[in-house]
């Protein structure tokens, strides 16, 4: 049997053990502080018990202050296996920290106490980010206890806060960590689809903004007493549209492949119907293709709210609620998109393809440090839903795809 086969042969054993961690990392509520939570020590002490068993060396624990969690700091693990060569390093980043439950009335158990149905691990944070951290830690466990080396390296990075910002969790590594280095593979299991194809290499621009217009209170039968801000906002919605036609280019690396600006979140104004209401505040989700700037987006929102203005005889106000200026993107040709590749149609005889997304990743922080790092994994897309669930062929399937990678020349 090779070794590859041999390797797969063992993760298929490692089944139930693999179900077994998922639901005792599931029972450490790894919130953030920001979030209510206590965050990821709790987890990060078990983790680090399973890499001190399973053959890990250079095990170092960074810890990012942070001053609200009980321990006055957020736990980041690097650790590494040694494999036959080591001018490179193939990593593995996932996160340890989850976002909180929500209304538990949606969830049909309790969502730190996972329970198996179907094929399927129920709980909070088995899918975002345990599957894939499981999928790679025993992937090497497999070598472990096989007695094999894997061709080059392996590093596992095992990060905090990537939930509320990642400032004092993967942010923090490459502020404090000379770790990586250009020649490495990095694989980033944090986002993916549900037949496996998909190979994240670049994000669009992100901008979120904030629209407050004033304009005069009235009542409802004495509007020529009043400015109806509500009006003014809704005019300026339907000139926002006008985005689409404005910078309507496409590129076919991304999923949608053209940018995006849409009308969401709308705060009350008034709270009866017999009023004109005075203020009125709306956002707007835009996510940029990189060939835009967000200022040049920025500009022709001002000239669109400068003309409402002038209509309507209204003011209003801009405010970025969040920002992000995509990252240079990974190419569809590095390394870590090829081995992504071959080990995906090994696997899951799927042929995988390198794509761009609208979300923000992990992974953008990496490629603004100049590394090329890919996100990949097959899952159902179920993070922050409840009932979220990991399908435990996919845990067992990803295993062996990094598994797969290792053993590449």
């Amino acid at each position: 049997m090779t070794e590859q086969g041999k390797i797969a042969e063992k993760i298929d054993r490692f089944r139930d053990e693999m179900v077994d961690f998922q639901i005792k990392l599931c029972a450490c509520p790894a919130v953030a502080p920001a979030s209510g939570g206590k965050g990821e020590v709790q987890k990060a002490e078990i983790l680090l018990d399973f890499l001190k068993k399973n053959g890990f060396s250079n095990i170092e624990l960074l810890k990012a202050p942070d001053l609200d969690a009980p321990e006055n700091y957020r736990p980041n693990i690097l650790a590494l296996y040694k494999g036959k060569n080591s001018s490179k390093t193939i990593w593995i980043m996932t996160h340890m920290d989850i976002v909180p439950p929500g209304e538990l009335a949606q969830w049909k158990g309790d969502p730190f106490k996972a329970w198996v149905e179907g094929g399927k691990i129920y709980g909070r944070g088995v899918e975002d980010n345990q599957q894939d951290m499981v999928a790679s830690l025993f992937a090497i466990k497999a070598f472990h206890e096989e007695g094999l080396k894997p061709n080059y390296d392996i590093g596992i990075a095992l990060v905090a806060d990537e939930e509320t910002g990642s400032e004092k969790g993967i942010e923090y590594v490459l502020n404090h960590s000379n770790a990586f280095r250009k020649q490495d593979l990095i694989i980033v299991p944090d986002a993916g689809n549900e037949d496996g194809t998909m190979i994240e290499v670049a994000e669009k621009s992100l901008l979120w903004l904030k629209f407050k217009t004033l304009g005069k209170q009235a009542h409802g039968s004495t509007p020529e007493k009043g400015i109806n801000s509500f009006r003014a906002a809704s005019f300026l919605i339907t000139e926002l549209n006008n985005l689409y036609k404005i910078f309507p280019d496409k590129d076919a690396l991304f999923d949608p492949s053209i940018s995006t600006f849409e009308p969401t979140k709308k705060e009350p104004n008034v709270p009866n119907v017999n009023t004109i209401p005075g203020e009125d505040v709306f956002y707007m989700d835009s996510r940029i293709l990189p060939k835009y700037t967000i200022d040049e987006i920025t500009e022709a929102i001002q000239k669109m709210t400068a003309k409402i203005e002038n209509e309507f005889k209204v003011k209003i106000t801009l405010e970025e609620t969040q920002k992000a200026p995509a990252a240079p993107p990974t190419s569809a040709e590095a390394p870590v998109v090829h081995a992504l590749k071959k080990a995906i149609k090994a696997t899951y005889k799927k042929d995988g393809k390198a794509i761009g997304i609208g979300g923000g990743t992990v992974a953008a922080l990496f490629r603004r440090a100049n590394f090329e790092a890919a996100c990949w994994s097959k899952n159902d897309e179920t993070a922050h839903q409840p009932n979220e669930y990991c399908i435990i062929d996919n845990m067992v399937g990803d295993a062996k795809v990094f598994a797969h990678i290792f053993l590449q020349e």
